[in-house]
């Protein structure tokens, strides 16, 4: 059911919570992502208009579901391809039945997971399978995309319509695949359902530093995905989601400014969920079949140990990254093993561990953040601030500008 409101909010609040739903629900449906997206769009129009007039019906996630059918239909029988295509006719056929249904009275079930993995199939490369599910299922934009996979937009966007095109042309099923295929899909899944979590942990865009929606929609797929098939692996995703959204609350504070781990008040970490979280993380690494999402749980999990920040045991921390390093080698793992290293072996250590991937991640605002600190905790105060010009050019999140704008003062401040 919605909730009560003006109508445009109310419409707002629909497509935050379900438009992805509905989505998929279409997708399932028509087989062609871009109708799909576009009779939704048709439907969300219709609806700005209607729901004036009329106020918002009383399941409005329906409504527009039914709304998106009639669209399509519209959009069907205007194409050439209606009138001699058998297998458009016999479409046509099921969406008018099931728009003749009563929208107020029908649930829209979950198909959300089973467009996961028509996304990951493997007649895509693994880079448009993430970059499909994210723009589909949770509606990122593809400059959101390109960031997170540090390419451009016109790339990412390219993938993406080769992408649909792919699905739509090879008649790729709507289905999550059982035995081998199953197996064969889940390592992108599973990329897929986190990379969904960080954007919204850690968000490149906006006014937040989070983005409560996208870590609460990361978890409950992740649950899903579990319960589906109870891999370590994927019980290992699970327990790092829910280790990492346990501080979620500490990371703001009241004026929404950032707050590093550092610093975060660790009263308002959620036990409960930090208890869950390494429950299942025990019991997935008792199963001896340690994979990199296990190790970056148990890094979580360190952390979530030390009641406070000068409690963490860095030197674990840093043989943690070394055996995800060598698990997944990575110029990234190796930026966030240079950190801890620093904090477990000393500063310099940590610099010039940091050295050898700064090529790879020219452009990378995490990775001048970190040597930024490096680099103050050092006493090189004129090279840090330097760098925290440079993490401030790259970064696109308000929360997080603002941060690293309030550091590089307070070191200008001592030079």
């Amino acid at each position: 059911m919605t909730r009560f409101g003006a109508p445009d909010e109310v419409l707002a609040h629909i497509y935050r919570k379900d438009a992805s739903g509905v989505l998929s629900v279409l997708i399932s449906q028509l087989r062609d992502f871009d109708l799909a997206e576009d009779a939704l769009h048709d439907a969300i129009a219709q609806a700005v208009v209607a729901w004036r007039r009329t106020g918002p019906p009383r399941n409005g996630a329906a409504w527009l579901l039914t709304a998106a059918r009639r669209r399509a239909i519209d959009r069907i029988r205007k194409s050439s391809r209606a009138r001699d295509d058998a297998t458009q006719r016999l479409l046509l056929a099921q969406l008018e039945n099931q728009s003749q249904a009563n929208e107020e009275d029908q649930p829209i079930p979950d198909e959300r997971l089973r467009l996961i993995f028509t996304c990951c199939h493997p007649a895509l490369s693994q880079e448009a399978r993430v970059a499909l599910t994210l723009r589909t299922l949770c509606g990122l934009s593809t400059q959101e995309i390109a960031r997170a996979y540090l390419v451009s937009d016109a790339t990412m966007s390219q993938r993406i319509v080769r992408a649909k095109a792919k699905i739509r042309d090879a008649a790729i099923p709507y289905e999550v695949p059982e035995g081998p295929a199953q197996a064969e899909r889940l390592s992108s899944v599973l990329d897929v359902i986190y990379l969904i979590f960080n954007e919204g942990f850690a968000a490149t865009e906006g006014e937040s530093p989070t983005r409560a929606d996208l870590c609460i929609e990361a978890i409950r797929l992740g649950r899903l995905l579990y319960q589906l098939k109870p891999h370590p692996e994927s019980g290992g995703l699970l327990a790092l989601m829910m280790l990492h959204d346990a501080r979620r609350g500490a990371r703001t504070d009241s004026f929404n400014e950032y707050i590093p781990i550092s610093e975060q008040d660790r009263s308002l970490w959620n036990q409960e969920l930090i208890a869950q979280g390494t429950q299942l993380l025990h019991f997935c690494l008792g199963q001896k079949r340690p994979a990199p999402f296990q190790i970056q749980a148990a890094i979580s999990a360190v952390h979530s140990e030390a009641a406070h920040a000068e409690d963490t045991d860095w030197p674990q921390i840093a043989g943690l990254y070394r055996a995800l390093e060598e698990a997944t080698p990575s110029p990234v793992v190796t930026l966030n093993r240079a950190v801890a290293v620093a904090h477990a072996h000393g500063t310099a250590k940590g610099l010039a561990l940091l050295e050898t991937v700064a090529q790879d991640l020219d452009g990378y605002q995490p990775f001048y953040a970190a040597q930024a600190e490096l680099l103050r905790r050092s006493g090189q105060l004129s090279e840090a601030a330097t760098a925290y010009t440079r993490a401030i050019d790259l970064s696109t999140n308000t929360a997080e500008r603002t941060f690293l704008i309030k550091k590089r003062s307070e070191i200008t401040a001592q030079a």
